[in-house]
C-alpha cells in the first residue's frame, strides 16, 4: 500500500476515532515514519508548549471513510480551579514521536463491537474448559496415560503375547490388566471432562444485560463480544473483563469479591473515571476509543488509556473488573468488554495444578529399573537354556515327547526356528511370562493410597483454623510423602509467623517519641451509641465514626488540638495528614438496613440525612489500615475517596483534597508517594515508606543554607533513627513519613512527564518510577510510625518442635534486621546463648572476604559445612545488649544442647552458629564465584535470617540449598512476595493470612496458620512417608517372589516357558488375589500414634535418614525374596515329584500357597490391627481360594485341561501339609533377623513402639527429660 492509500484517525465528535483518506503527515510534525508505521501519536519535548496541534494516528485500513478533523488533546489538570489544556505537541516547537504497534496493542470502540471485531482478531465470549470432545477423547485420552513408561512396557508385553509363537497365554487374558487400567483411568477422565461440558453449557448460556439500540437488553454470555457496553448488577457474576465507565455511585467505586479469580473473600474497591462516571448510555451517546495492551494472564497489571475527544485517560488495574468476580455492595456497574473468552485474564490463568514428582518415586522408579534389569537377565537364562538344550538334543526332537518338531501328515516342521530362534523365542516369551516383575497394580494404589492421606489430611480436625473458617487444602496430590523427608523449612515473617494484623503502636513525630498509647477509642457497634466525640464525623447530615478504634497517646493528642502556629504542630498536622492520605484504602459507610442486615457503600456526601452508622475501611494492605485507623483516631478521618479527590475530616471540619497523581508502592523504590493540591491551592507531595529508602531522600545539611536550620534537621534525622531503632528491637514494623511543598514549575514538569508515563501501553511502572525521581527528592522528614504484629498462636512451640527433629529453619523477610532479630527471639529461633554471626558488605569482594573469614574463625569444614568452634568473638556479636534484656523470657530449649539448653548432666557447652545476612549482601553471596562460600557458612549454622530481601532472592535462595544439598525443602508464606519462593521449593506451603491468596493458588498444600506445620510434617508426613515406602516395597517383594517361583519352575522344563499356573491367576495375582490388603494398610496402618510423635520430634528424622527406604533395603529385600521363592516351588514340588498329579494340580498349590505367603509377610508388619486389615488380608485368602474353586469348575474350552484338577487334589492330606509348612520355613529367616535386630540393635522407632505398648513413654513434654535420642528414653 503506497503512502497516499493510507488513512489518518482523528477523534470524532461523537468520540470515535474515525479514519482520514489522504491526511498528509509533513516532516515539521513527524521525525521519520516508517511504511509499516502503526499508530503514531506525536507529544511535545517541553510541557511548555501549550497550543493546539493537530492529534494524528496512522492506521493500514482503508475499509474505512471519514472527514478529516484537527483536534487538540487536553489533559485534566486535577486540583486547579478548572480545566487547562495541555496539547499533545506544538506546530511551532520540536517534537517526538510516540510508536503504538498493532502487533502489541489492542483498539476497542465503545459500544461498537462490530467495527473492534472488524480491526482485531478477538476471539468471541464462549469458553471451553473441556479437554476433549467426542472425535478427540480416544486418541488424546491413550496418548496422556502412555505418557508413563511402564503402560508403554505392558503395551509391548500385549503385543508380544498375539504372535503365535510367543502366546505363552491366552490372548485374551494377556490384554486385561493393561485393558483393566486403561479403561478405569478413561472412565474417570470421561467423568471429569462430562461434569467440565456441563460447567461450561452452564456459564456460557448465563445472561447479561447489554446496551444495545439504545436501552439494554439480556443476551448469553457466549454472544458477548469485546465492545459491548454490559450493565452488571448488584450479585452477578462478571461476563467478561470489562474497564468500569460508570458505576451506581457518584464517587465511581464500586466493590467486588474475587473469590472465584485469585480465592480472595475480602471486598477489592475499583473505580470508574470521573470524565466517564456521570455518563449514562440510556441519555447520551457513549463513545471512546479505548487502547490497551494485548491479552496477558497477569490478574494484578493492566496498561490502557481511553480516548474521548482527544482527551487520553490513563487506566490502571484499578479501572478493569476480570470475568468470574462477583459485585457486591454496589447497585450497579456499566463498562466496555474489552477482553473476552479465552482471552480473559480468568482463561489465562486456568492452568490447574501443578504436577510434581516426589522423591519417593524418583527413588522407585531406580528400583523399577533395577527389577526390568533382572527380568532380563532371567529372560536371558531362559533364552540361552533354551538355545543349549535345543543344541545338545538337536538328534531326539521328533521322538522326545511334546515337542516333536515334524508333522509327518503335513510332512512340515511344527513352528521350529533353529537353535537360535527357537532361544529367541524363549527369551520374548520368558518376558510375557514374567512380566509382573514390573508391578502395573502398583501405579494404581499409589494413586488411591495418596488420594486417602489427601483426605485424612483434609478432614483433620486439628489442622482447621476457625478464625478463618479454612481447612488443610491439598493441592498436589502426587508429593504426600515428601512432607516426611523435609530438611530445611524456609519462612516468611510477616503474617507467617506473625498475625499480619497491624496495630498502631507508636509514632515518632518531629524528633519526639510517642509510644504511651494508652487512651483507646472505643469500636463502634454497642448499644448505648455509635458516635463519640473525639473521632466521629460529619458527611451530608449524617454522623460517621470509624468502626475500628486505636490506642491514642494523651501527649500527641493534646500538641494536636493545640495552637497551630507551633513548628512542631505543624510537623504533627501534616504527619496526620500523610497517614490518612498517602494510601489506597477506601472508606465504606456501614449501617443497620430495614432488614436488620448491616449494609456497606461507599462512603460519599449523598447520603440520607437523619442516618448514622461508621465507617469501615478497605484496604489490600493490613498496614495502610492500621495507619488510616489511626490518623482517625487522632482526629484526621478519612471519610471518602475517588480518584480525583478525598475528603478528610480534620478536627470536627471536613477538606477536600485534590489528588493530582499517586505513585504508588514497589519492590524497587519500597516508598509510595501520593501529590496533592490542599484546599489553600498549595501542592504537597507526601511520603511514607522503609527507612532507609525514604531517609536517602531526606534533605540533609548541605541543602540548607540556615545553619540553625541544617541542625536542627540533622538532629531530627538522627533522633529519627534512633527512634527506628527503638522500635525495631521491640519487633514492630517501620515505616518513614515525609513531605515536601511543590512549587509551580516543578509540578507542570512533573505533571507533563506523569500524564506520559501513566497512559503508556508499555514499561508504564518502568516510566513511572523515572517519573517519581523528579519530585521524590529533598523532602522534609516528619517522624516514623511503628506497627504492631503479634506473634501466630504456637509458633515458638512450633519452631521449637521443628528443630528438635532435626529440621533447618530459615526465616526470608523483607523487614529490616532488628526487627528479625528480635521476632527470631520471640519465636526461639534465636536464643542468647548462639554465636550470631551478622553480615552486612556492600561489595561482592568485601562479601567474600568477610565469608572466608567467617569459615576460617569458626573451623567450618568445606566437606562437611559444620563447625567445632565454641568461642564468640566480640567483633561479630552486634546485637545490643537491650535486645537481648528485652527477650530474655522467651528462651526456651531447641534441638540441640547448648549452654542455656543442657540435657541433665551435661559438663559442657557447645555454641551454635546464627547467620544474619541482608538483602543488599545477597546480591553479591549469590553471585556464583561467592555462592559456595555463603552456602558452606550457612549450612554451618543452625540458624539463617535474611532480611530485607525481595521476592526474586528468596526463590534464589531456596534453589542454593536445593542445588547444593539435595536435600528436601519447603517453603511457607502468605503474600504475593512468596509466591516465587513457594514455587521454587520441593513442597510449596500457602497460608491464608490477611494479604490475600495468591500464596495459597501457589502452593501444593494450604493451611490457617503456621503453627499446623508441626502436626503436618512430624504426624502426617511421617505417616505418608512410612506407609508408601513399605508399600513400595512390599508390591516388589510379592510380584518378585511370584516371578521367582515361576522361574524355577523352567529349570525342569528344559527352559520351556510354559507354566504350571492358569493364565488368569498370572492376571488375577496382581490386580485381584493381592491388591486390596496393600491399599488397605498403605492407607490406615500406623507405626506410632500422634501423641507420640509430636512428643518425641527426633523420630522424624528417621525419614531424612530415609530409614524406611533406600537401595539397602531393596536388595535385602530380594535376597529375602529368593529364599521364600526357593521354599514355595520345591516344597510342593519334593512333595508330589513321584505321584500323578499334573502340573495344574502342582500349579493350585503354588498359587494359593504363594497367595497365603505375601498376606502373612504382610500381617507380620502390620502394626496397629483394625477390622478392615483383618478384612482385607484374611479376605484376600478366602477370595483367592475361591476364584481357584471357580475356575477349576468351568467346562469352557479354554479351562477344560485344568477342570477338576484342584478338586482331585485337595482331597489328598500332603496339600494342606504342604501349606503349612510353606509358611514357617519361608518366613523364618526373616522373623530371625526382625527379632536380632530389634533386640540388639534397635531404631527409635522400635524404641518408642515399644514403648508405647508396654504404656512407659512419657508423652507430656513437661514431664519428660529433654533429651535429643531416643537412645535415652527410659528402658522399656
Amino acid at each position: 500500500m503506497s503512502t497516499s492509500e493510507r488513512f489518518l484517525l482523528d477523534p470524532s465528535p461523537g468520540g470515535l476515532l474515525t479514519p482520514t483518506p489522504g491526511a498528509a503527515i509533513t516532516s515539521s510534525e513527524f521525525s521519520r515514519v516508517p511504511a509499516d508505521s502503526g499508530r503514531i501519536v506525536v507529544v511535545p519535548s517541553s510541557p511548555n508548549h501549550e497550543q493546539d496541534l493537530k492529534k494524528s494516528l496512522r492506521y493500514d485500513l482503508p475499509s474505512f471513510q471519514g472527514q478529516k478533523k484537527e483536534s487538540g488533546v487536553s489533559v485534566h489538570k486535577a486540583g486547579g480551579g478548572g480545566q487547562k489544556d495541555i496539547f499533545s505537541g506544538s506546530r511551532g516547537g520540536s517534537h517526538r514521536v510516540v510508536k503504538e504497534d498493532l502487533k502489541d496493542t489492542r483498539f476497542v470502540y465503545v459500544n461498537d463491537p462490530d467495527r473492534t471485531c472488524l480491526v482485531n482478531s478477538i476471539a468471541g465470549n464462549k469458553v471451553s474448559t473441556s479437554k476433549y470432545t467426542l472425535l478427540t477423547f480416544l486418541p488424546r485420552n491413550l496418548f496422556e496415560q502412555f505418557q508413563r513408561v511402564a503402560y508403554i512396557y505392558f503395551l509391548i508385553i500385549v503385543a508380544l503375547n498375539q504372535i503365535p509363537a510367543l502366546a505363552v497365554f491366552g490372548r485374551t487374558a494377556s490384554i486385561f490388566p493393561l485393558a483393566f487400567v486403561l479403561i478405569a483411568t478413561a472412565l474417570k477422565d470421561a467423568y471429569e471432562d462430562w461434569a467440565r461440558h456441563r460447567s461450561d453449557k452452564v456459564e456460557n448460556n448465563r445472561t447479561s444485560m447489554v446496551f444495545d439500540g439504545g436501552y439494554y437488553k439480556p443476551k448469553k454470555w457466549k454472544h458477548i463480544r469485546v465492545g459491548d457496553v454490559v450493565k452488571v448488577h448488584a450479585n452477578e457474576i462478571v461476563a467478561a473483563d470489562m474497564v468500569l465507565l460508570a458505576t451506581s455511585e457518584r464517587s465511581g467505586v464500586a466493590y467486588l469479591e474475587t473469590m472465584n479469580l485469585d480465592g480472595e473473600s475480602n471486598l477489592k474497591t475499583r473505580y470508574a473515571k470521573q470524565e466517564t462516571a456521570s455518563k449514562k448510555p440510556e441519555e447520551e451517546a457513549v463513545g471512546g476509543t479505548l487502547i490497551c495492551e494485548l491479552p496477558n494472564r497477569n490478574i494484578y497489571e493492566f496498561q490502557a488509556y481511553l480516548d474521548i475527544d482527544g482527551t487520553h485517560i490513563p487506566l490502571g488495574p484499578n479501572n478493569i473488573i476480570l470475568r468470574g468476580c462477583e459485585l457486591k455492595n454496589t447497585s450497579w456497574v456499566v463498562g466496555v468488554v474489552v477482553y473476552a473468552g479465552k482471552d480473559t485474564k480468568a482463561m489465562l490463568n486456568n492452568s490447574g495444578a501443578q504436577s510434581k514428582r516426589s522423591r519417593l518415586e524418583q527413588q522407585m522408579n531406580r528400583e523399577t529399573m533395577w527389577l526390568g534389569l533382572i527380568l532380563l537377565v532371567l529372560c536371558f537364562v531362559g533364552g540361552i537354556g533354551m538355545g543349549v538344550w535345543v543344541q545338545e538334543n538337536h538328534d531326539y526332537l521328533n521322538k522326545l515327547p511334546f515337542y516333536r518338531k515334524k508333522d509327518y501328515e503335513e510332512d512340515e516342521d511344527y513352528r521350529y526356528y533353529g537353535v537360535l530362534g527357537e532361544a529367541i523365542v524363549s527369551f520374548l516369551s520368558c518376558i510375557i511370562v514374567f512380566q509382573v516383575m514390573v508391578p502395573i497394580a502398583l501405579y494404581i494404589s499409589l494413586e488411591l493410597v495418596r488420594l486417602w492421606q489427601s483426605h485424612f489430611m483434609t478432614r483433620d480436625g486439628e489442622m482447621y483454623h476457625a478464625g478463618s473458617s479454612s481447612r488443610f487444602q491439598c493441592r498436589a496430590l502426587n508429593i504426600n510423602e515428601d512432607l516426611g523427608q523435609v530438611k530445611y523449612v524456609f519462612s516468611d515473617k510477616t503474617g507467617t509467623l506473625t498475625e499480619n494484623k497491624m496495630e498502631f503502636h507508636s509514632a515518632s513525630v518531629f524528633g519526639r517519641d510517642y509510644d504511651n498509647a494508652q487512651v483507646t477509642i472505643s469500636a463502634v457497634g454497642n448499644d448505648e451509641g455509635m458516635i463519640s466525640a473525639d473521632d466521629s464525623a460529619i458527611l451530608g447530615e449524617q454522623i460517621w465514626k470509624p468502626k475500628v478504634g486505636s490506642k491514642v497517646d494523651p501527649k500527641l493528642f493534646r500538641l494536636l488540638q493545640g495552637p497551630a502556629d507551633t513548628q512542631e504542630r505543624k510537623a504533627a498536622h501534616e504527619y496526620m495528614l500523610v497517614l490518612a492520605a498517602c494510601n489506597t484504602v477506601v472508606p465504606t459507610r456501614v449501617q443497620l438496613a430495614a432488614n436488620g442486615q448491616l449494609e456497606m457503600k461507599a462512603a460519599s456526601n449523598d447520603s440520607e440525612p437523619g442516618l448514622s452508622g461508621f465507617i469501615e475501611y478497605q484496604g489490600e494492605s493490613p498496614d495502610e489500615q492500621a495507619l488510616v485507623a489511626a490518623a482517625a483516631s487522632y482526629g484526621y478521618v478519612l471519610l471518602e475517596r475517588n480518584s480525583d479527590n478525598i475528603l478528610i475530616n480534620v478536627m470536627g471540619t471536613p477538606y477536600r483534597y485534590q489528588i493530582l497523581g499517586v505513585h504508588e508502592f514497589d519492590s524497587v523504590r519500597k516508598r509510595m508517594s501520593v501529590v496533592i493540591q490542599c484546599p489553600d491551592g498549595t501542592l504537597k507531595l507526601l511520603v511514607k515508606g522503609a527507612d532507609n529508602a525514604v531517609m536517602d531522600i531526606v534533605r540533609r545539611e548541605e541543602d540548607e543554607e540556615d545553619g540553625s536550620e541544617a541542625k536542627l534537621r540533622a538532629s531530627l534525622v538522627d533522633t529519627t533513627n534512633r527512634h527506628l531503632q527503638s522500635y525495631s528491637r521491640h519487633g514492630l514494623r517501620t515505616l518513614v513519613i515525609a513531605s515536601r511543598e511543590l512549587d509551580a514549575k516543578l509540578y507542570e514538569n512533573w505533571r507533563y512527564n506523569y500524564l506520559i508515563a501513566s497512559t503508556a501501553l508499555h514499561d508504564r511502572a518502568g516510566l513511572l518510577r523515572e517519573t517519581s525521581q523528579m519530585v521524590e527528592i529533598s523532602v522534609d522528614l516528619l517522624g516514623a510510625t511503628a506497627i504492631e504484629d503479634r506473634l501466630q498462636e504456637g509458633v515458638p512451640d512450633t519452631i521449637a518442635l521443628l528443630r528438635e527433629a532435626g529440621i533447618k529453619v530459615w526465616v526470608l523477610t523483607g523487614d529490616k534486621q532488628e526487627t528479625a532479630i528480635s521476632i527470631g527471639y520471640s519465636c526461639k529461633l534465636l536464643t542468647h546463648s548462639m554465636q550470631k554471626l551478622i553480615v552486612r558488605e556492600s561489595t561482592r569482594e568485601g562479601t567474600l572476604e568477610t565469608l572466608v573469614s567467617l569459615k576460617s574463625k569458626y573451623l567450618i569444614s568445606s566437606a562437611t559445612g559444620t563447625s567445632v568452634s565454641s568461642e564468640c568473638p566480640p567483633e561479630l556479636e552486634n546485637v545490643e545488649d537491650s535486645a537481648r534484656a528485652s527477650t530474655d523470657s522467651n528462651d526456651s530449649s531447641d534441638g540441640s544442647v547448648s549452654s542455656s539448653d543442657e540435657a541433665p548432666g551435661s559438663n559442657e557447652s557447645v555454641k551454635q552458629l546464627a547467620l544474619i545476612i541482608d538483602g543488599n549482601t545477597l546480591v553479591h553471596a549469590l553471585h556464583r564465584d561467592v555462592e559456595q562460600q555463603l552456602f558452606e557458612v550457612a549450612r554451618a549454622c543452625r540458624v539463617v535470617i535474611c532480611c530485607r530481601v525481595a521476592p526474586l532472592q528468596k526463590a534464589a535462595v531456596v534453589n542454593l540449598i536445593k542445588r547444593k544439598t539435595g536435600e528436601l525443602t519447603l517453603a511457607i508464606g502468605d503474600g504475593a512476595n512468596d509466591v516465587s519462593m513457594i514455587q521454587m521449593a520441593d513442597i510449596g506451603v500457602g497460608l491464608s493470612g490477611q494479604e490475600g491468596r495468591q500464596a495459597v493458588m501457589a502452593s501444593d498444600f494450604a493451611m490457617g496458620q503456621f503453627r499446623f506445620l508441626k502436626r503436618l510434617l512430624l504426624v502426617h508426613g511421617h505417616w505418608n512417608y512410612h506407609r508408601l515406602s513399605y508399600m513400595i516395597l512390599y508390591n516388589f517383594y510379592r510380584n518378585a517372589v511370584f516371578v521367582l517361583m515361576l522361574f524355577w519352575y523352567i529349570l525342569y522344563t528344559a527352559f520351556s516357558p510354559s507354566n504350571a499356573i492358569t493364565d488368569w491367576s498370572l492376571v488375577f495375582y496382581s490386580l485381584i488375589y493381592t491388591s486390596v490388603p496393600t491399599i488397605v494398610v498403605g492407607t490406615l496402618d500406623k507405626d506410632l500414634s500422634h501423641r507420640t510423635l509430636l512428643t518425641f520430634p527426633a523420630l522424624y528424622g528417621a525419614g531424612q535418614r530415609g530409614e524406611a527406604y533406600n537401595q539397602r533395603l531393596f536388595w535385602l529385600t530380594m535376597v529375602d525374596t529368593i529364599w521364600q521363592s526357593l521354599v514355595l516351588f520345591y516344597v510342593p514340588y519334593m512333595s508330589y515329584r513321584h505321584s500323578d498329579v499334573d502340573l495344574y494340580g502342582l500349579g493350585s498349590i503354588w498359587t494359593l500357597g504363594v497367595v497365603v505367603l505375601v498376606n502373612i509377610h504382610l500381617a507380620m508388619d502390620v502394626q496397629r490391627w483394625n477390622w478392615l486389615a483383618h478384612a482385607s488380608i484374611w479376605g484376600s485368602i478366602a477370595a483367592t481360594f475361591g476364584v481357584l474353586l471357580f475356575l477349576d469348575s468351568l467346562l469352557i474350552d479354554d479351562f477344560l485341561l485344568q477342570y477338576g484338577t484342584m478338586k482331585h487334589i485337595m482331597v489328598q492330606a500332603a496339600y494342606w501339609l504342604d501349606l503349612l509348612l510353606i509358611i514357617p520355613i519361608a518366613l523364618l529367616p526373616r522373623l530371625c533377623v526382625i527379632v536380632v535386630k530389634q533386640r540388639f540393635f534397635p531404631s527409635d522407632i522400635q524404641i518408642a513402639r515399644e514403648g508405647e505398648i508396654r504404656g512407659t513413654l512419657k508423652l507430656s513434654r513437661s514431664e519428660r527429660p529433654f533429651v535429643t535420642e531416643l537412645g535415652r528414653l527410659p528402658p522399656a
